[in-house]
């Protein structure tokens, strides 16, 4: 799995690429949760368009960073599903409380 983070206004992009599962959701959180204290971030947008598989393991992190996210009063948007990823998503009850996007510029205007 790689990450990459980009700040943008008051929001923290997060492009994944590879794999979310049991291997990788501990480094996933770590990462993103350094990754927000550090930028001061108050809305968190994951690009998960490079993401080829997710477990229960990767939703668990998933969830806990909108957790985190909501009680600092901030919102969370998906970006780029694949539609395998997303059917996981779904199933897991993920897509009834975080909104997905097409783009990162309509998931940055929504968060904002």
């Amino acid at each position: 799995m790689l990450l990459e983070t980009e700040k943008v206004d008051n929001s923290l992009i997060v492009k994944i690429k590879g794999e979310l599962d049991l291997l990788t959701a501990e480094t996933f959180r770590n990462l993103v949760e350094r990754a927000i204290t550090a930028e001061k971030a108050q809305h968190l947008i994951l690009d998960l368009e490079h993401v080829d598989f997710i477990d229960s393991s990767g939703l668990g992190v998933i969830l806990g960073r909108y957790r985190r996210i909501r009680e600092q009063g901030g919102n969370m948007a998906i970006v780029g599903v694949k539609p395998h990823v997303k059917r996981v998503l779904e199933l897991a009850g993920i897509l009834g409380i975080v909104k997905v996007y097409h783009q990162t510029e309509q998931a940055l205007q929504e968060v904002n």
